[in-house]
């Protein structure tokens, strides 16, 4: 039998071929594979929310793991890859305390105005009487979750430290503290600051929607962390643009990247590039277990962290 290929499916994942190698893995790159490596393609190791598409997939026959870095995976059909003999993984909650607190840096970065204070300290802007029109702290604000998961649960603890009442929404009831609100648009109506941490599937592809935006309102802050998908983009720019919603602070995108001329006349925004999951911490860890995983399957072991049926 050939040996078997290890394959990156994305430029971005090109730092992880080091560890694979040193693992003693065969490792390929999509964008320079060859025929007779595609033939012996045993893994994918990807990045979760790049679609893999089932066409594609189909051109590796020998394929029986994708070991995605990330702990999403929105971007693979996993009942198609699980019904065609191919597992998937990720790297479940190991970035849950690194994406909240980014989602917490992002609310006081919006909320408290503190990047556009930045700019206008940098442009020569500084007013004395700007300081007589401060907007409201965080304390006592209402924070809605969107998706109590790991990061979700992670985001409500750090809220609850400034002071802030706490209330979520999900498909499913969970023993929690927090209450659940019946749904999503009633959550938004009842929240000064949304933030978005679900997981993206088909089910809630822009379920952050016209509605629930304004329901949020011209006071209120959208924080979204989980994927571009799961907010209607065009709807929010909209209502950023009419003052029908007040701020907006975005670490996924609809496109990634998302172009610079499409946020350039946007107000009230604190954009960061998809970087909220990616730290000197997480980073190995969600590598390792990726790593593992590869291992485990490549020596007819179960993988450590399947995604869940």
């Amino acid at each position: 039998m050939s040996e078997p290929v290890v394959m990156l499916s994305h430029e971005m994942l090109a730092p992880v071929r080091q560890p694979l190698e040193a693992a003693g893995f065969r490792v390929a790159a999509r964008w320079t594979l060859s025929e007779a490596d595609r033939a012996n393609v045993r893994v994918i190791v990807h990045a979760g929310e790049i679609p893999l598409t089932p066409e594609f997939l189909e051109t590796l026959p020998s394929l029986g793991l994708i070991a995605c870095v990330s702990v999403g995976y929105d971007g693979v059909d996993v009942a198609w890859c699980r019904a065609n003999g191919i597992e998937v993984t990720h790297a479940k909650g190991l970035n849950a305390d690194d994406v909240a607190d980014h989602a917490i840096g992002l609310i006081l970065a919006s909320w408290r105005s503190i990047v556009a204070g930045d700019r206008v300290v940098r442009e020569g802007g500084w007013r004395n009487d700007d300081r007589m029109r401060p907007r409201p702290g965080l304390k006592d604000r209402k924070l809605g979750v969107m998706g109590l998961g790991a990061i979700g649960e992670a985001v409500a603890v750090r809220a609850e430290a400034f002071g802030m009442q706490v209330s979520w929404w999900g498909p499913n009831p969970k023993a929690v503290r927090w209450p659940q609100a019946e749904s999503l648009l009633a959550l938004a109506a009842d929240s000064d600051i949304l933030v978005v941490a679900c997981r993206a599937d088909a089910s809630n592809r822009k379920a952050v929607s016209r509605d629930v935006i304004e329901a949020v309102g011209p006071r209120g802050l959208i924080v979204n962390v989980a994927r571009g998908s799961v907010v209607d983009e065009d709807a929010l720019i909209a209502a950023l643009k009419d003052g029908r919603l007040g701020r907006a602070a975005l670490d996924v995108f609809e496109d990634e990247p998302t172009p610079a001329a499409r946020w350039a006349d946007v107000p009230n925004t604190v954009l960061t590039p998809h970087t909220a999951g990616g730290t000197v911490d997480s980073i190995p860890r969600m590598v390792a277990q990726a790593v593992e995983n590869v291992r485990l399957f490549l020596a007819g072991e179960p993988v450590a962290s399947p995604v869940a049926a």
